[in-house]
């Protein structure tokens, strides 16, 4: 899960895809946001869907998508069309996450309203009516709603995938899973494995109330990620981190604080001990989280040192 906003160019973004296609990687997911949040605002912050785009016909194989598309940005019937057109780009790749949004600071630089909270969980609920209608089998689609009304739309063209894959992402603790049970193939949250345990329980306990059996949607575990061979290659990892987010004081504390939130930390060794952990609670998929680094080397570490000692 690639922090896109941070600096990173297409270029950065299409090396990093091939890297992780090659090393065996399911997908390559990036973030929706148009401002940095650890770095400079100097930093370039490239497009998701456009960058989606060329993916979809750089790559051959992976899969791909937003973690997550927050949906003060866009309005949904031009997201479904963009994400059906990605996805027949890309031969049936794409899975698309859907946030209510939360970064404030990039909608007041770019002047984007941002409601409400109340509001923002609205209108992403009328969103995923919206954009599941038009990738539907259906010959048109038609939604009345507060924010969003459609009159027979005929939803052209259609995603190779059916359905599409569909992705909600975050912590609340009603509105959040009540979402995920009506509309997704896929729950993802991060946190420490013990909070995101919980976080699925409340999901699973909203499939129940609503009469889905749970196993029909995967769980997914997002971390924030500084590992390295060894330990000590990690904390070269986390002082390029920690620059990067411009912090001031100690990057030891930095990074204890951070793991207090989830981040995933240290040698091969620990880092796949902490993912064990993640296993039996539950995770079906694991997304790390990366900022753009001068080479690939935490893929390589991930693909070579981590994986093969969880597998076995």
């Amino acid at each position: 899960m690639l922090e896109g906003q941070e600096g990173a160019s297409y270029e950065d973004i299409l090396r990093i895809a091939r890297t992780s296609e090659r090393l065996g990687f399911g997908a390559i997911f990036r973030s929706d946001h148009w401002l940095p949040i650890m770095g400079s605002r100097v930093l370039d912050a490239t497009d998701a869907w456009a960058t989606l785009a060329g993916l979809a016909r750089e790559t051959s194989t992976i899969r791909f998508g937003t973690l997550v598309s927050p949906m003060t940005f866009r309005h949904p019937s031009e997201l479904a069309k963009q994400a059906a057109t990605v996805d027949q780009m890309s031969g049936g790749r794409l899975e698309v996450g859907f946030g209510a949004g939360w970064y404030e600071a990039e909608h007041a630089a770019y002047g984007l309203p941002f409601p409400p909270l109340k509001e923002r969980f609205d209108r992403l609920e009328e969103s995923l009516k919206v954009c599941t209608a038009l990738w539907s089998e259906g010959m048109s689609a038609t939604v009345e709603g507060q924010y969003y009304c459609l009159e027979n739309a005929p939803g052209k063209p259609k995603p190779a995938q059916r359905p599409l894959p569909v992705i909600v992402g975050g912590k609340g603790e009603r509105r959040t899973p009540d979402l995920t049970v009506r509309f997704a193939q896929e729950y993802n949250t991060g946190g420490t494995p013990q909070v995101w345990a919980e976080r699925r329980a409340r999901v699973m306990a909203a499939c129940e109330r609503a009469g889905r059996d749970p196993s029909t949607l995967s769980y997914s575990w997002m971390t924030s990620t500084c590992v390295g061979a060894t330990e000590a290659d990690a904390w070269k990892s986390a002082e390029r981190r920690f620059k990067h987010a411009q912090q001031t004081g100690d990057v030891k504390a930095w990074i204890a604080e951070q793991q207090t939130r989830g981040m995933l930390f240290g040698g091969a060794e620990q880092a796949a001990n902490t993912l064990g952990k993640a296993l039996a609670v539950g995770a079906t998929r694991w997304y790390f989280q990366i900022v753009p680094d001068p080479d690939d080397a935490v893929l390589e570490v991930i693909a070579s040192e981590i994986i093969p000692r969880i597998q076995s």
